[in-house]
């Protein structure tokens, strides 16, 4: 029998879904993939409810530093929870965090779309060209990215160079207007955290080209890393004025 876990990472739940069936005994409300998982959920990834965990007796409770608040994590701790905590910041760490993760989770072999979403990655031409860009994440306020992010170190794989890849943030607040005055080649609007859709997001950016890309291929580690290069590249190539 595999352990009991509950998935606190929405990336994490899918891949563990796809390689550990039977695992996962609780999620969080915004654990969208696979479509129609059929397990308890817990709240949300920055409010989870502590009493709603330890409910399901999890043997294993999985969790990333960026996306789940420490005090949470400390409450599950002190009550008796095992807590595995991933540390995400670029593309090859991925790979190692999620090789950790389902080892933990009980996969007694390596998942085979674990081996293809690495070897896509690995085996990813050079960029024929590259582009600045800056990359909203949030607005009122504005926030990008900043340094060391996932997401950055994706799209640098991709030759999008982000403009704020430099700043002392890794998630900073910006101005719209020095958002605007920073004039990239092209500003790239992913569907999460914020949902900037085509009548929510480009209108900010007059005469600025913009990309609705899938934020679950930009920011997820898990089964959409296999697609990604290929889906973001596609809408990078579709971006509008």
């Amino acid at each position: 029998m595999p352990p009991r876990v509950v998935s606190l990472v929405p990336s994490l739940t899918e891949a563990v879904a796809a390689s550990v069936p039977g695992a996962l005994v609780g999620a969080t409300d915004w654990c969208t993939h696979p479509a129609g998982l059929d397990v308890a959920r817990v709240g949300g990834t920055k409010n989870p409810r502590p009493d709603s965990v330890l409910a399901l007796a999890p043997d294993l409770v999985i969790a990333n530093e960026e996306e789940n608040r420490e005090d949470d994590l400390a409450a599950l701790r002190a009550a008796g929870a095992e807590v595995l905590v991933t540390e995400v910041r670029d593309v090859p760490q991925a790979f190692r965090e999620l090789d950790r993760v389902l080892t933990a989770c009980g996969a007694r072999t390596r998942p085979r779309w674990l081996d293809e979403a690495e070897r896509t990655w690995t085996d990813l031409p050079p960029p024929a060209h590259r582009t600045t860009a800056v990359v909203p994440v949030w607005r009122r306020p504005w926030m990008v990215l900043g340094r060391d992010t996932f997401a950055g170190d994706v799209l640098a794989r991709l030759g999008v160079d982000h403009l704020y890849a430099g700043h002392p943030d890794r998630y900073p607040r910006v101005p719209l207007d020095e958002l605007r005055a920073a004039a990239p080649d092209v500003v790239v609007l992913p569907d999460e955290p914020y949902r900037f859709t085509a009548g929510d997001g480009p209108e900010a950016f007059p005469g600025l080209r913009c990309a609705l890309v899938s934020g679950r291929h930009l920011t997820w580690y898990g089964p959409s890393l296999a697609q990604a290069p290929q889906v973001l590249a596609g809408a990078l190539r579709g971006a509008r004025r």
